[in-house]
Order: C-alpha cells, then structure tokens, then sequence
C-alpha cells in the first residue's frame, strides 16, 4: 500500500509502517521493512532474540529514532513524534512500577503528570482495576505483590492512558509457565472486551499462536511471513518459518524430486513419496535436489492404514509427555520425530510401522524456499 499523504483517507490501517529502517553506525537492525496492521487487530511479532522485534516495537512507540521511512498511527504521521503524543500504551517486560508508590500512585502518575482531571483520574482507574480484578490490590506497594499482580498493574497503566494502540514487550516472560498460561488468556480476554489494536513481541511460539490474529514472523530484521497463525504453520513461505513454529520442530528430510512420467515423488534414502496430491506453487513441480518437511504429529504410527507413503523403522528415543509421547527414530539415515497419544506409545527397541500423506507437507528448495 502507498501512503501519499497524512490524511486517515489514505491510512486505512491502525498501524502503518512503510519502508522503515534503522541502523547503529554500520550495523543495520531493521531494513526497509512494511507492516500494515487492521484497526482492532492482535498482531504479534515473532522470532528469536535479535531477530529486530523488540527494536520495531520500539521504533513504533517512538523510544528509537528511525534512520528511514515512516510510521502512521491512525492515519497520521508519527514518525518524529514523541511517544507521550503517538497516542499508545506500552507495557514493559520489568514491569517497570514505581516501588515508592501505591498501586493506584502508580496507575494514576502518567494521568496526573498530563493534568488529568481528578475525577477523570479515578473513573479511568476504577474501570482498569475492574477490568484486571486488581479492585483489592490498589492500596498495596508493589513489593508486596507476585508478578502476576505486577504484570497487570503494569498492564492497567498502559489501560488507563485509553489509547488507540497497546505495545507489549514480551511481557510474560518473567513469569512461571502456569502464569504465563493463565495471564495469556487473561490479555486475549482484554482485547475481545476493549478492541483496541494490539501489537505484542514474544520469542514464545504458544503465546504467538494462542494470542494472535496475525503472525509477523521475524528473521535479521527482515519479516519473513505475515499471515493468521494456522497459515503459517501449515504452510510456512520457507524453511525458517517450518523450523521456528512447532514444538517438536518439523522433520526435514534431504531428498529430490523427480519425475517419471509426467508425476512427481520426492526419492531420498529408504524414502520415495509420491507428489500426486502435493500443491505445489504456481513454478509447478522440477527435478532436483529439494528437503521436504513433515511436522511430528502429521505422521501416523501403526495406523494400519493405506498412505501414500509408508516405512518401517526402530525406535531410539520415548519422551513421554503426559498425554501425548514423542518417539525418535530414523528413516533411512535421517532422523525423524512423531508425536503420538500416550496410549499408542511403543517402547525403545520396537520397530513400528509409520506412514504421511504428502499433502500435509512442506517441500522447499535449496535456498530454503517453499516449492
């Protein structure tokens, strides 16, 4: 999308980023970079540490100054803005609480630094505690909270600014996993009730997946994928997306493709998997060398089922998970993973049959790209 002006006609989005880079002398963290985020949208940006999400996140609130190209909040131009005036609440990963100061100090110190009216003030307070359940909490400093009350007064602060745009900056991730669990749902019930457009940086694939309306996937500064959670995991653009979302990660298998009479297989090492039903791009099916990707739970063990492809092979490895097990093995000499129901886990030593319908697989070229 071209934006030619600062007028809300041209700047459909609640948040526009358009050809934005930064750099640090001769480093450069983000590189003519596009996002265009709906109004009411949760948007998460996803990748590994240094991969430029915190660092985007912080251009859009205005906390780094951009070497290039511009951001639109609303339709207007913000790019040289202050963050006070960009019209966003940000919650921090340290929280970032007075530890002088009560709850309510804390929820109200931004309101009453802009000359928010009193009674304002506390209206705005009142609905964010009522909205946090931290009714009892207001009255207490934040020594004496857990960091799951920190994490939502940090949260309410953000709250009672009532911006257009809430940034979070991975802010579960000083938390224990059953927190993290339960403060996850809380944010995703927040948004449903507020609407308001959110965008939030996380490393943690689950919280990507079970928050997000859309998945910025990130790599070097550069979004390699921007799409609904079960797009991209069902069909990365490349290998990097394939390999970063899944827990355990998606086998890749070194291979060709061939073609013997007008259809395709992908042949490797005790591997030969027939295309017929593969989708592949419009460039269609070509011979040569290629790495095709199954993700752990997309292949069946003992079934007792037709695939289109099927092996036996030994079990290496049991993890037993609780109510899932993932089995290691090997096909041909390449290492696989499969994610079975703790009923049907097989024991070190067996051999066991597996099989995958090709149509729930990834292939990819040389260079990583999805055919």
């Amino acid at each position: 999308m071209t934006v030619t002006t600062d007028s809300v006609a041209a700047v459909p989005s609640s948040v526009s980023i358009q050809d934005l880079s930064l750099s640090f002398g001769t480093v450069k963290v983000l590189e003519s970079l596009d996002l265009d985020i709906k109004e009411g949208e949760f948007v998460v940006l996803l990748g590994p540490s240094g991969c430029g999400k915190s660092t985007l996140l912080n251009c859009i609130a205005g906390l780094l100054d951009i070497s290039g190209g511009r951001i639109f909040i609303k339709g207007r131009n913000v790019t040289w803005e202050e963050p006070k005036d960009r019209g966003i609440g940000m919650v921090f990963q340290s929280y970032a609480l007075y530890p002088q100061m009560s709850v309510e100090k804390n929820l109200s110190f931004g309101l009453r630094v802009a000359g928010t009216p009193k009674d304002e003030i506390a209206r705005r307070i009142a609905r964010a505690a009522e909205i946090l359940q931290i009714e009892p909490l207001l009255d207490r400093k934040p020594a004496a909270l857990s960091g799951g009350q920190r994490q939502r007064v940090a949260i309410g602060r953000a709250l009672v600014r009532d911006v257009d745009v809430f940034l979070f900056d991975e802010p579960l991730s000083n938390l224990d996993a059953k927190l993290r669990s339960e403060l996850r749902v809380e944010i995703k019930l927040l948004h449903r009730r507020l609407k308001n457009t959110m965008i939030y940086v996380t490393h943690d694939q689950i919280e990507a997946m079970t928050l997000a309306d859309r998945i910025a996937v990130m790599r070097a500064g550069v979004i390699q994928q921007f799409d609904e959670p079960q797009v991209i995991y069902k069909k990365p653009v490349n290998r990097f997306v394939a390999g970063f979302l899944g827990s355990p990660g998606m086998n890749f298998l070194d291979g060709e493709i061939m073609l013997r009479g007008g259809q395709a297989a992908f042949v490797a090492d005790a591997i030969d998997v027939p295309l017929t039903k593969y989708d592949f791009g419009p460039a269609g099916a070509k011979p040569g060398p290629a790495v095709l990707g199954i993700r752990p739970e997309h292949i069946a063990v003992n079934a007792g089922s037709d695939w289109p492809f099927e092996a036996a092979v030994p079990v290496e490895i049991v993890e037993p998970m609780g109510s899932d097990t993932i089995v290691w093995s090997k096909l041909g000499r390449q290492a696989v993973t499969m994610r079975v129901t703790a009923e049907r886990s097989p024991k070190v030593g067996d051999r066991i049959g597996i099989g995958f319908d090709p149509i729930n697989a990834s292939l990819f070229d040389t260079d990583g790209n999805r055919l």
